[in-house]
């Protein structure tokens, strides 16, 4: 059945109904050729897309013939020319379902061969009817030529060759058997998957992303629950059949890099203008602006509706995710070696766009448990590290992959690779392990595992890398968001000093996951003397300015026992001041706050630290008219602890006596203050 006028005239399409004659035949000449050297996407295909080759070569040759008989400027009879620009749009629909077979996973594209196929026959079908139409005799075509046209309707007439149905029903018979738990044969996976084309841990891995990404932008809604299945069915191919191939360098580019070199910085474009930092999840704004998610909703929680780079007062605070930029940020991320998916430690995962089904979580824990079983039999280091690789891969996503892999005693295993003289086997083996430390359950695994602690201080003190180093903080980060785990980590003087000198010498990202886990630890009280002691306070105060965490670490400190040492040192409390004019909307607040707790457990000492700062009044003032809620607060109390201890400071002057401690209680509002 023809294509109606509506769906023809696709407006897509650049070739304008009033192109000249000449440039309809060069376009379909050259539509002919790119079609006659187009490949099939997939093997299971062949058949479909060489018959459209085969009549694709018929047709260069007439269009060929057809320009050199008019020369490619004489105008067409009317009816010709009306049904060539009929045929050109026919064959830039074939050239698009190319372009978009191409695209498409293999895996989904098998899942749908039988509707490709289906368009493909449609297609010819449409092409026939206008060949038959073709006016022939007044284009004055030779008879060869003309014979070439009757030749290619024919073809196109003729029962088009049908998808391959019975791979199809091989694949998702091999779904139903992981569904029932089935482990499937190798040889019977391996014939199935080269069928398909995948053939190397290469285009596995690429499946596996195509894939992904397909269920994530919800491409195909009939297939989803299969397309779930095959990715776990294919990671554990890949385990079972490429096991024996060298994991993809991109993986650990950038930790192979000289031991002081930090990780490169990303371009401007993949900066969120409010963090300055990589944006995860990138959104666009109602002004049209992006921002990554958890700054703009901040930026919005604060009470703000206006664009944080324009100042436009936005007419909503919808935001749509920018899905371009992230696959582009994803890519370069990919290339640079720099985890993009991994959720922060001691953050809640965010819920999957669509959940696993029992046919992929069989597969999972099929996979997880061939690979821990692999490792504890693996005496060769290429081999262990190649399997540790294929861990890390799994737990980088997914709660049910971390449990599978964790339930099937990965921890034990992992921890004395963390002595690994060799850079990448010690990255993948810390990196795993933070990874598994998402999972509440695991946290215990890790902890319980014999030498656990101690070997994480090893990375961290000795690592081969500063991604290793970085890595492992953010272990000790994730493990000490269980309380008990807290008191037992501060205990240990090793993880106390590793992680102080990390946030004294280590790169951005590697102070930054440093020093989160300086103030994941002085949330116990019994640990801020340690912290205190090793020089937590002194690494905080250097960092603020660098890092918006320094400040929280301050005020954590000073809250739980280290007020006096903090004030103690040279230029904390201006730095906190400045910090509170200068810093992120957060930063800003926890300035604010620990300049409160000096005031409060120290005294005058540190109230006259803070009037001694020049601009200290323009800052207070101007937090409390635009920082957050509790920013707002915790300014107010400082300007009223400065307004006392400067009346007080004047009466004493007057009377002849020295005030030797801050007030407490307030009276006068913060809308003016002493100088």
């Amino acid at each position: 059945m023809m294509a109606s006028a509506k769906d023809r005239a696709t407006p897509s399409s650049p070739y304008s109904s009033s192109a000249p004659d000449g440039e309809v035949l060069r376009s379909l000449h050259r539509l002919a050729r790119d079609l006659s050297a187009a490949e099939s996407p997939a093997p299971f295909l062949r058949a479909v897309f060489a018959a459209v080759s085969r009549r694709a070569r018929l047709l260069a040759a007439v269009f060929d013939d057809l320009l050199l008989l008019c020369g490619g400027a004489a105008p067409l009879p009317r009816s010709a020319s009306l049904c060539l620009r009929e045929v050109l749009l026919v064959l830039q629909r074939f050239k698009a379902l190319v372009a978009d077979c191409a695209a498409r996973s293999r895996t989904r594209l098998l899942l749908q061969s039988d509707e490709v196929a289906a368009r493909a026959r449609e297609l010819q079908h449409d092409l026939a009817t206008l060949l038959d139409l073709l006016p022939v005799a007044e284009l004055g075509l030779a008879d060869d030529v003309s014979d070439l046209l009757a030749l290619a309707s024919r073809q196109c007439r003729r029962a088009a060759p049908a998808a391959e149905l019975g791979l199809k029903a091989g694949v998702l018979a091999l779904i139903h058997e992981v569904e029932r738990e089935i482990v499937p044969e190798r040889e019977r996976l391996e014939g199935v998957l080269e069928e398909v084309g995948i053939n190397d841990p290469t285009s596995c891995s690429d499946e596996i992303e195509t894939l992904e990404r397909e269920i994530g932008d919800r491409v195909a809604e009939r297939w989803t629950s299969s397309m779930i299945a095959l990715v776990g069915l294919l990671r554990y191919a890949k385990c079972v059949l490429f096991s024996a191939a060298t994991p993809r360098p991109v993986d650990s580019k950038a930790d192979l890099d000289d031991d002081g070199a930090e990780p490169p910085s990303p371009p401007l474009d993949f900066r969120c203008p409010i963090s300055l930092e990589l944006m995860r999840d990138p959104v666009v704004a109602a002004s049209g602006q992006t921002y990554d998610r958890e700054s703009i909703t901040r930026w919005f929680g604060s009470g703000k509706a206006t664009c944080p780079k324009t100042g436009q007062v936005l007419s909503n605070l919808e935001l749509v995710p920018n899905k371009a930029l992230k696959n582009l940020i994803s890519r370069w991320c990919r290339q640079n070696g720099i985890a993009m998916d991994v959720c922060e430690p001691g953050k809640a995962e965010p819920a999957p766009v669509v959940a696993a089904n029992k046919a992929a979580l069989e597969a999972a824990r099929m996979t997880a448990s061939f690979l821990v079983k692999k490792l504890s039999a693996s005496f060769s280091p290429e081999a262990t590290k190649r399997v540790v690789h294929e861990i890390r891969q799994l737990a980088k996503s997914g709660s049910d992959n971390r449990a599978f892999i964790g339930e099937a005693g990965a921890a034990a295993l992992l921890v004395p690779l963390l002595h690994s003289e060799d850079n990448v086997l010690q990255l993948n083996a810390v990196t795993a392990l933070l990874n598994l430390s998402i999972l509440e359950a695991n946290k215990k695994r890790i902890m319980h595992a014999e030498g656990s602690v101690e070997a994480l201080c090893h990375v961290m003190g000795s690592g081969a890398t500063w991604r290793a180093k970085e890595n492992a903080a953010a272990t000790v980060v994730s493990l000490a968001a269980v309380h008990t785990y807290r008191r037992r980590l501060g205990r240990n003087p090793r993880v106390v000093e590793s992680v102080v000198q990390l946030a004294r010498t280590g790169p951005s990202s590697t102070k930054k996951d440093a020093l989160a886990a300086l103030l994941c630890l002085s949330g116990e009280r019994e640990n801020v003397a340690k912290l205190v002691e090793a020089g937590a306070a002194d690494a905080a105060v250097s960092a603020i300015g660098e890092e918006e965490v320094a400040a929280a670490v301050l005020a954590s400190l000073a809250k739980r026992g280290g007020a006096e040492a903090i004030a103690r040192i040279d230029g904390a409390v201006a730095r906190l001041v400045a910090e509170m004019r200068r810093g992120t909307e957060w930063s800003r607040e926890c300035a604010a706050a620990a300049l409160v707790l000096l005031c409060r457990r120290v005294g005058a000492g540190a109230v006259a630290q803070v009037m001694a700062v020049a601009g200290v009044e323009w800052a207070i003032w101007e937090l409390m008219g635009t920082g957050t809620d509790r920013a707002r607060r915790k300014a107010a109390s400082l300007g009223r602890a400065c307004r006392r201890w400067a009346a007080a400071a004047a009466a004493s002057s007057a009377s002849g006596e020295q005030s030797t401690e801050c007030p407490t209680s307030s009276a006068a509002p913060p809308a003016t203050m002493a100088s």
